[in-house]
């Protein structure tokens, strides 16, 4: 079979749903690659890349749709592309199924397979065909490069001698896939970054990258992302209440704000009004992420760069993976090739449209002349944060009930432990002449005062308690001194010993603690 890829036809698009990198991965698949000429020229990937790749060009968009079996874009067909599919055909590409039901209805009418990328599940096994993560992960970097290139400051804080620069306060409303890189790269320049999500599961992975996850003074139970596919849940009206307050509270002091806030086919929320906007400091400027779906920002104007009479610019372009192109063609390429690796479980060069298949089944759209929109629910549940029981609080009584068995035990066991060596010394003691005896004992002790001293503590501490182990070797010196001078041959070489490696001891952790205190010395 062969799969194609045509030149984006939506004003302003520069991405390419195959590379020439790609191409040679599904050529190993048992496919033919061929791509319509000029496709790639704008992500920059002239047609002699995919020459040497082994891709054939096509010189028009037609003659293409009619030799592949497979075709392979990224933005949504328009009406023209829709009357070139044919019965058994696949499309793979970003469909919009929630909002496109005049596009399913002519793909089911021509009998044509589509497989829609948004909606591959968000479980495991499908994260290298996300192809939303994919872009959103451009935008969300993309987004803060925007903010700089019109915000007009430093994203870090500077002392000079011209003067003190103070860093710059960003706020990133939303802490997905977008969100995160958003983050990632404000922390990164050096910004006070804070970070906001209805889902307080994300505040760990926030806060592990640096930022400032914003808290709201109000509990609601959040439903998890296991049942809405990994992405946040719809607010009660008093929730939404309590986040505006925070926001309205945040927007003086902020100087950029990203806003990445989208719920699966349904409109952007607002959650900054025109009163935020009024309350920032000229010079200020929001990254409205979710312009596409009418913004989270009310003054939002989409695929439009506007500044409001106060001095704020908000940008609301929507084309941020594409402003990138080379980097997202590769990466959405990848997606698709993945894609076409479970699609193809032989590598024959065979689709198996494996309809069994959770993430098979859950992008697909049309099938066979039959809509498939909406899919069911994945049998392997989305990746969602497990929710930690709170352990139960005990009473007074329960916890001194507690120390009091504790105790009890703890006791229990010395005794238990005193009586047995006790009884072992004895009948040693009964055999074993009085000279022996003597040397025994001091053993015993020397054993049970090590054990309790070195054995029970963690080894993370153990340089800090060097001066315990030094006094321990000196111990262990004094008592090889006084023995020094015996008869024994062998006595005296086990004395001299012992002087030697507890000098070692001694003389080496003085050196090492030297050494630990030199680090925090600036010179």
């Amino acid at each position: 079979m062969k799969i194609g890829a045509p030149k984006e036809i939506y004003e302003g698009e520069a991405r390419v749903a195959m590379t020439p990198e790609s191409a040679l991965q599904l050529q190993k698949l048992g496919y033919e690659c061929a791509i319509e000429s000029g496709a790639g020229v704008n992500a920059g990937f002239a047609d002699a890349l995919y020459e040497a790749a082994g891709v054939e060009i096509i010189k028009t968009a037609a003659a293409l749709w009619k030799e592949c079996d497979i075709v392979a874009k990224v933005r949504q067909p328009n009406d023209t592309e829709m009357k070139r599919l044919r019965k058994g055909q696949t499309l793979i590409s970003f469909f919009n199924p929630g909002g496109n039901e005049e596009g399913m209805e002519k793909a089911k009418a021509s009998g044509a397979n589509v497989i829609a990328m948004e909606m591959v599940p968000r479980i495991s096994r499908a994260q290298k065909m996300d192809a939303l993560s994919s872009m959103a992960n451009i935008a969300g970097y993309r987004a803060v490069i925007e903010a700089g290139n019109n915000f007009g400051r430093f994203f870090t804080g500077q002392v000079t001698a011209a003067g003190k620069v103070p860093p710059a306060k960003v706020l990133v409303v939303g802490a997905g896939v977008a969100g995160l890189a958003a983050i990632g790269t404000s922390t990164s320049l050096g910004a006070i970054t804070y970070a906001f999500d209805v889902r307080p599961e994300v505040a760990e992975q926030v806060e592990s990258m640096g930022a400032e996850f914003v808290y709201l003074d109000f509990e609601e139970e959040q439903q998890d992302g296991a049942a809405t596919g990994g992405y946040a849940s719809v607010s009660s009206p008093e929730f939404r209440e309590a986040q505006l307050a925070k926001f309205r509270e945040l927007a003086p002091e902020v100087d950029i704000v990203i806003t990445t806030a989208l719920i699966p086919n349904r409109e952007a929320p607002e959650l900054w009004t025109e009163d935020m906007v009024q309350a920032m400091k000229p010079g200020s400027v929001i990254v409205d992420l979710a312009a596409e779906k009418g913004g989270n920002c009310k003054l939002t104007v989409k695929d439009e760069k506007i500044v409001t009479p106060n001095g704020v610019t908000i940008v609301g372009y929507t084309d941020f993976p594409s402003r990138m192109a080379s980097q997202s063609s590769s990466l959405y390429a990848t997606n698709i090739r993945h894609m076409m690796t479970d699609l193809t479980p032989e590598k024959d060069g065979q689709i198996n449209h494996n309809m069994e298949d959770d993430v098979i089944r859950g992008a697909t759209v049309t099938y066979e002349g039959e809509i498939t929109f909406p899919p069911p629910p994945p049998k392997v549940a989305a990746i969602a944060a497990q929710t930690k029981e709170k352990p139960k609080e005990l009473t007074p009584e329960e916890i001194r009930a507690n120390e009091v068995a504790a105790f009890k035990a703890q006791t229990k066991q010395q005794v238990t432990l005193l009586v047995v060596g006790a009884v072992l010394l004895l009948g040693v003691g009964l055999v074993a002449p009085a000279s022996f005896m003597q040397h025994f004992i001091v053993f015993v002790l020397s054993v049970f005062i090590g054990f309790q001293v070195i054995w029970n503590v963690s080894h993370s501490l153990h340089t800090p308690l060097m001066a315990v182990t030094n006094a321990i070797s000196s111990i262990i010196i004094l008592g090889a001194v006084m023995q020094i001078g015996s008869s024994s041959f062998i006595v005296i070489l086990l004395a001299a010993l012992s002087v030697f490696m507890a000098g070692i001891n001694i003389f080496g952790g003085f050196l090492v603690t030297r050494r630990m205190l030199a680090m925090f010395q600036k010179s």
